[in-house]
């Protein structure tokens, strides 16, 4: 079976929620679709901002924190995720790794604090998830903090000679700030995380908080039986079609993980092609992916690390591979306007005493109709964040 590029970005539009903006009621099911990156922090909110009608401030943050709908702890890749509360055993506990599937893309780093201090990954590995457990009883505000409350906890079981090279200064970042324990800590946490051992709290003078899943939701994680398979579904209907590597890329996971995850959900795929390549896509999608797209469709003004364009398969959406470079840097990503599924253009948006400087850059003509469009979304999303709007030539 045959795929157009515009089929694929017209149901991947629909998957992500972006085709029209739904009830804000259905906030679980749009955070749910891949979870929301929250790096830079509000990011999360953006996204919901385009996906749900009527969306607001107060509305995302009670459902993160007062009602406690949602959660954020560090899931797929390492990074700062939300995603319904009671789903952690879609986006926590099926990321833990078995024998033979280490390590994590962010666990890489770690050797040279655990060659110096002489431990194994895997004791290191158990002292910190132990360790993690007095946050039953703490919250802990800022990650310097939970990284050394950890890492003193860890180094009051060790041996006097190996306690003096753990409480030693740190051989990455800033010394006179953070131990090679310190450091060590860091790197485990996202594994702590998948086993529910850390999650976000609340954000706290501009600094997050730490404690545990228990502590934070009043209970235990909700089992999910089917969690690895689901978690592959998750990504192929956001995502699809797609190959085995794309889902390591998304997971941040070895290549052994990612294969025994695709194999999960397996049976509920088939293969099809998309300009000339095969690739797989969830045999309940085929509907979805065969029909027309719609034209014309929405003008949208994604912020970075959106989650749509959390993909592999850049040039799907945008081909040019020097915009991709721009709109894909290695750090403070612009946003992207998205046409029809493409990318069109970036902007930036930045909060100067009480405006937001708003700065747009089109790569392809729009009506003036279109162009008013967008400049009416920037105006909402301005308001969105209590600040009026400037536009910057």
């Amino acid at each position: 079976m045959d795929i157009t590029p515009e089929q694929v970005r017209a149901h991947r539009l629909r998957a992500h929620h972006l085709d029209r903006r739904y009830p804000a009621s259905r906030i679980l099911e749009a955070a749910g679709a891949c979870g929301l990156q929250n790096s830079p922090p509000g990011g999360w909110e953006t996204a919901l901002f385009q996906r749900l009608e009527g969306c607001s401030l107060p509305l995302l943050r009670d459902a993160l924190y007062r009602d406690r709908a949602l959660l954020q702890a560090w899931s797929i890749r390492g990074v700062p995720l939300v995603f319904p509360a009671g789903e952690s055993g879609v986006f926590l506990s099926p990321l833990l790794a078995r024998e033979g599937e280490c390590p994590w893309i962010y666990t890489r780093g770690i050797t040279a604090a655990l060659d110096f201090v002489g431990m194994s990954f895997d004791e290191a590995h158990a002292r910190v998830r132990e360790a993690a457990r007095c946050l039953d009883g703490t919250t802990v505000r800022s990650k310097e903090a939970l990284d050394q409350l950890l890492a003193d906890r860890v180094g009051e079981q060790l041996p006097p000679e190996q306690r003096a090279l753990w409480d030693s200064p740190s051989m990455y970042g800033r010394p006179d700030r953070q131990t090679v324990g310190g450091a060590a800590v860091s790197f485990l946490l996202r594994p702590c995380s998948f086993a529910s051992l850390v999650v976000f709290g609340r954000r706290e003078e501009n600094s997050p908080t730490f404690t545990s899943f228990r502590r934070w939701l009043g209970r235990e994680p909700s089992p999910c039986p089917q969690g690895e398979a689901e978690l592959v579904r998750r990504f192929l209907h956001c995502y699809g079609p797609a190959a085995p590597a794309d889902l390591q890329a998304w997971l941040g996971s070895s290549p052994q993980q990612a294969k025994r995850l695709w194999s999960a959900a397996a049976e509920e795929m088939e293969p099809v092609r998309v300009l000339g390549r095969t690739r797989w896509a969830l045999i309940r999608d085929r509907d979805s992916l065969t029909a027309p797209p719609e034209q014309p469709g929405r003008l949208i003004l994604l912020g970075p690390h959106d989650p749509y364009l959390d993909l592999r398969d850049r040039a799907l959406v945008l081909e040019d591979p020097a915009r991709q470079r721009q709109v894909w840097r290695t750090v403070s990503n612009p946003g992207a306007v998205l046409k029809d599924g493409r990318v069109a253009g970036i902007w930036t948006g930045k909060a100067v005493q009480g405006r937001l400087e708003f700065s747009l850059s089109l790569w392809e003509p729009l009506s003036p109709g279109a162009r008013r469009a967008l400049e009416h979304e920037a105006g909402a999303y301005a308001a969105f964040r209590g600040l009026e709007l400037s536009l910057l030539p």
